[in-house]
């Protein structure tokens, strides 16, 4: 399945895709088009062109921007790329996403990669790359632009959430991508540190004690006062929304956040390693 399909086990998408699809062929019957001559205006087929108004594909932003033009819509249409853009996500980043949106604070702790919300495009790239079975090069185009747009909520000028970062020494000594892409990487954590909403910590390699063994978690305090706890690990991602599972979370972050090196000598440990690689 190309990242143009519509996932038949995503009804969520499948919903999303089937309202644009309706809105499509209503434009092009109001202007008195038949598909043929439609697609023959927008540069491209019929075939194309019955598939997307089945709501069978879904529109790349360029088939929308050029039937906008085409049908008059004044910009209507083309508007309809981000409700698409976030289709095409899987819906484990869509939902992940959303509790990112709500949230008043968002905790990381990682002991094998950067999170995904401070990784640059090539780390991210090459992160995806590493799977094995690998994605094929539209899965892993998707999972990437899935990722980036996740990272609007700490690259947007807007109101954000606090951000506290926790990152074991072995992520940033761990060469994924080579050494310009590592050195890039280390470069955009030293830019993302130095924002006032966010705190970002390493724990040493040398630290004696480290109660994040067990792998990576994140925490999320929403709006509402309610905290989530996410876990991954191979084949499963898990969601903890029991106060009993969240609290024992909530108390092994603080713990790490103690055992780590404090922002600023984080900020300085950074400025070394990138000056070694």
């Amino acid at each position: 399945m190309s990242d143009d399909d519509v996932n038949a086990e995503d009804e969520e998408a499948r919903a999303v895709v089937r309202a644009v699809a309706r809105q499509l062929k209503l434009w092009r019957e109001a202007a008195g088009l038949t598909q043929a001559e439609f697609g023959a205006a927008i540069g491209y087929g019929e075939e194309l062109v019955s598939s997307v108004e089945r709501g069978r594909r879904i529109p790349r932003p360029e088939y929308l921007e050029a039937a906008d033009t085409v049908l008059n819509a004044g910009g209507r249409v083309a508007a309809m790329k981000r409700d698409l853009a976030e289709a095409r996500y899987p819906k484990k980043v869509r939902d992940v996403r959303r509790l990112e949106v709500e949230a008043v604070q968002i905790c990381s702790y990682n002991n094998s990669v950067v999170d995904g919300l401070l990784q640059t495009e090539d780390y991210a790239r090459a992160v995806f790359r590493s799977r094995r079975p690998p994605f094929t090069e539209e899965e892993l185009e998707r999972q990437l632009a899935a990722r980036l747009d996740r990272q609007e909520i700490i690259n947007s000028s807007a109101a954000k959430p606090l951000f506290s970062f926790v990152l074991c020494e072995a992520t940033l000594r761990r060469s994924i991508g080579g050494r310009m892409v590592m050195r890039a990487q280390l470069e955009r954590l030293l830019e993302v540190a130095k924002l006032p909403n966010v705190d970002l910590q390493v724990l040493p390699l040398s630290s004696e004690e480290n109660s994040g063994l067990s792998g990576l978690f994140r925490l999320l305090k929403l709006r509402d006062g309610t905290t989530v706890g996410l876990s991954e690990a191979p084949l499963i991602s898990r969601v903890f929304c029991d106060p009993k599972e969240t609290t024992v979370l909530d108390v092994r972050y603080g713990i790490i956040r103690a055992q780590a090196l404090t922002p600023r000598e984080s900020l300085t440990f950074i400025e070394q390693l990138r000056g070694e690689t």
